[in-house]
């Protein structure tokens, strides 16, 4: 019985490690997009990593990644931006595996 428990103590911990990879590569993503919106809007450093954390935020509305497309879609269409549905999904795709390198990058090696 000790091995099992053991066993389901070392998958739960795993789960646990993988959920918040996942969560902080997520967050990453989602930084990076906004200092990409940012640029592509013309503002000056602070105000793109203010508008990053907005996109951050944006984030916890609901699950998925819907909700950061809706916000961002929205601030492209009122600043009249030329970039379609299917550019920001593949830019977003693009941003999560370098968010997901850079993370990878700062975990520690043990």
């Amino acid at each position: 019985m000790t091995t099992f428990n053991d066993r389901e103590k070392d998958f739960e911990a795993k789960f646990k490690h993988d959920e918040e990879l996942k969560f902080k590569v997520t967050m990453r993503r989602n930084k990076l997009l906004g200092l990409w919106i940012g640029e592509l809007f013309g503002m000056d450093d602070a105000s793109a990593e203010a508008y990053a954390r907005e996109v951050i935020e944006a984030d916890f509305e609901e699950p998925g990644e819907e909700d950061v497309v809706r916000k961002v879609m929205a601030d492209i269409e009122a600043k009249g931006a030329d970039v379609s549905d299917y550019q920001l999904r593949k830019k977003m795709e693009e941003l999560m595996a370098e968010a997901r390198q850079q993370i990878m990058q700062e975990l520690p090696t043990d």
